[in-house]
């Protein structure tokens, strides 16, 4: 088996989840101004929520199929960013607790994550998306090189309904260019 990846950058470290992670998971969590920007995270969020999704995420892992846990050495694990596949490509997506909003950290998780895909798989691509409310997401994503593609409907499960989602994409040259400015 590989063996488990570990990301720094300037202030972070990106690590696999644990399940000792689970209260901070469900602490974090358990409020809706972070849930109701995801898809499928409910809410109220329970430390047994945490708990199962944490039994879920399996040691084996692929480059389009990993999650990280985002942590600082003061505050600890401040929220997750991975790779999934939608389709034929690899989908990013990222939460961080409302404390940590406003200071850099989901750029600076987000731009590492993505380098990292980008060296290790040679893929070209990449796509993601936001909530239409979601005004700081996609502020990330336009600064890292993301250019929308249209608006489907996702499911948020935190607001049982389904919302507009801005999609996107990333090719490797335009995130490569946006490095050069960040």
């Amino acid at each position: 088996m590989a063996q488990q990846p570990e990301i720094r950058t300037q202030r972070l470290i990106l690590r696999r989840p644990r399940l000792r992670d689970a209260p901070r998971i469900a602490s974090l969590l358990n409020n809706f101004e972070v849930t109701k920007n995801l898809a499928r995270v409910p809410y109220p969020y329970t430390i047994n929520m945490a708990v199962d999704w944490l039994m879920r995420q399996k040691k084996e892992w692929s480059p389009d199929s990993i999650t990280f846990a985002i942590c600082d050495p003061r505050h600890g694990l401040m929220g997750f960013c991975g790779m999934h596949k939608e389709g034929s490509d690899a989908e990013i997506g990222y939460w961080l607790g409302e404390p940590y909003w406003g200071k850099g950290y989901m750029t600076e998780a987000t731009a590492a994550v993505i380098g990292w895909y980008f060296a290790t798989t040679g893929a070209n691509r990449m796509v993601s998306g936001v909530f239409h409310f979601n005004r700081a997401s996609l502020a990330i994503q336009n600064k890292l090189g993301f250019v929308q593609t249209g608006i489907g409907k996702r499911i948020c499960l935190a607001q049982n309904t389904d919302i507009d989602h801005i999609e996107t994409e990333l090719t490797r040259d335009a995130f490569e260019k946006a490095l050069e400015t960040l």
